[in-house]
C-alpha cells in the first residue's frame, strides 16, 4: 500500500502543529508572606472560643480590620501600615469555609479549612488553608496561621504561599513528539 506524499506532508505538519502550539498555561503564582496584626474580639476565652466576632486594627482600632506589619515576595506591593478588611464573624471550630476572609492592597484569602486549633496555656493557634487571590496572579493555595495572646487578645495572622507544581516536562515531551513525528515523515517522503 503506497502513502500519498501529500497525506504524509499534512500528517507531519499536524503533528508539529500540534506540539508546538499546544501551549501549556504557565503559572504565575503569588510567591511570599503577610503578617496582619491588631485585636480580636472573641466568643468566649482562650481556652473555649470558636468563633472571632470582630477585628480591630492594630494602629486605628477601626472595627472589621487589620494592619499589615510585614511583608515579603509579591506581597511587598502591599504598604506597611496597610489596613486589611476582615471577614466576621469567623467561625473556626467547627472549620467553616469563608470567602475573602483578609483582602489588601489586591490580594484576598478564601478560607478553605482549618487543620489544627491547639490551646497551650494564655494562646490559641489555629492552623488553616485556602486559596489567595491576587491581580496578575494565578490562584495559589496558601497556609496560614492564626494565634491570639494573652489577656488583650491580640492577634497575628501569618499567611504564606505553597510552591505551585512545574509542569513535570509536558511541554518539551509535546515538543520532542512533533520533531519525531516530522522525522517519520521526512523518511517516508524520501522514498
Amino acid at each position: 500500500m503506497k502513502i500519498s506524499k501529500t497525506i504524509l506532508a499534512v500528517l507531519a505538519i499536524g503533528a508539529l502543529s500540534s506540539a508546538l502550539f499546544s501551549q501549556q498555561a504557565q503559572a504565575s503564582q503569588i510567591q511570599g508572606d503577610i503578617l496582619l496584626i491588631g485585636r480580636v474580639t472573641l466568643d468566649g476565652n482562650l481556652l473555649t472560643a470558636t468563633t472571632v466576632t470582630n477585628w480591630f486594627a492594630a494602629i486605628s482600632g477601626n472595627p472589621g480590620k487589620s494592619t499589615v506589619a510585614a511583608t515579603s515576595g509579591d506581597f511587598t506591593s502591599v504598604a506597611l501600615g496597610s489596613e486589611a478588611t476582615m471577614a466576621h464573624p469567623w467561625v473556626f471550630s467547627p472549620s467553616t469555609p469563608v470567602a475573602s476572609l483578609w483582602s489588601v492592597g489586591g490580594f484576598s484569602f478564601d478560607l478553605t479549612s482549618v487543620t489544627s486549633i491547639t490551646r497551650p496555656p494564655g494562646f490559641l493557634n489555629v492552623s488553616a488553608v485556602g486559596i489567595l487571590h491576587g491581580a496578575g496572579f494565578d490562584d495559589t493555595a496558601g497556609t496560614f496561621t492564626f494565634t491570639v495572646t494573652g489577656t488583650g487578645v491580640r492577634f497575628g495572622f501569618a499567611a504564606n504561599t505553597v510552591a505551585g507544581a512545574p509542569d513535570g516536562g509536558t511541554t518539551v515531551m509535546l515538543l520532542g513528539l512533533g520533531i519525531s513525528a516530522l522525522g517519520i515523515a521526512r523518511r517516508f517522503l524520501k522514498s
